[in-house]
């Protein structure tokens, strides 16, 4: 099969099967969600080395001492962070006023994952999506597919072993443009993160999808 017709195809499945999953994990009690979050992050700590070389060697950047090292901080530290932090349900309220806030799931996020970064991406917007009541689909670059594909693999267990539905946190195996383009503009996704350079927060806009993305400096902004 055509590359891009294989990619087409495998991001119209996982987009299907994700959105599945988010709906069996929909009103998941926040307890075992935060507890989900950390197994996630427990089980990529070991791992944290193995990945990090993985990235190096397979995507030609970095060393695989410091990717280690980052991917040990958006684990661990980013969990610790997320423990304290209220995403679903009330959020505040404002007595006088009567105002409150309330936290609800996106759905499906469609996560774009850089080529410098690709392990410790995963790892943090998985935790976030998760932590958020969401499902997640990673879209790697072409030379970061493996690593990412292990990276959610390990992830997605620890989560399951917990009761997460399977398709939750899901990778695109085989990726291209094109297939990559069909996942942001799914009809099953509902944001996108995107992280990267700044064409990628152009295709969001292309694609009228409500996006999270950063500038040079790690800046982020939202468009809705």
């Amino acid at each position: 099969m055509d590359a891009d017709l294989l990619s087409i195809n495998e991001a119209r499945r996982v987009a299907e099967s994700a959105w599945e999953a988010f709906r069996k994990f929909r009103g998941t009690d926040v307890s075992l969600i935060d507890d989900m979050v950390q197994a996630m992050a427990s089980a990529i700590e070991p791992e944290s080395a193995r990945l990090g070389a993985m990235a190096a060697e397979e995507t030609g950047y970095g060393n695989a001492e410091d990717k280690r090292l980052k991917n040990l901080f958006n684990s661990l530290t980013v969990a610790d962070w997320l423990r304290n932090v209220r995403t679903l349900g009330v959020l505040w309220q404002d007595e006088v006023t009567r105002v409150a806030a309330i936290g609800e799931p996106m759905g499906v996020i469609a996560a774009l994952i850089p080529v410098t970064n690709p392990t410790s991406t995963i790892i943090y917007k998985v935790l976030s999506a998760i932590k958020a009541g969401n499902a997640i689909v990673c879209a790697p670059h072409p030379r970061g597919v493996q690593c990412g594909l292990e990276t959610t693999r390990i992830m997605a267990q620890a989560a399951e072993q917990l009761g997460a539905p399977h398709g939750l946190i899901q990778c695109l195996p085989h990726v291209t443009l094109e297939g990559t383009a069909e996942l942001m503009r799914h009809r099953r996704t509902s944001v996108i993160m995107a992280t990267g350079w700044e064409r990628n927060g152009a295709c969001c806009l292309l694609f009228r999808q409500t996006h999270a993305g950063s500038r040079p400096g790690k800046c982020p902004r939202l468009y809705t």
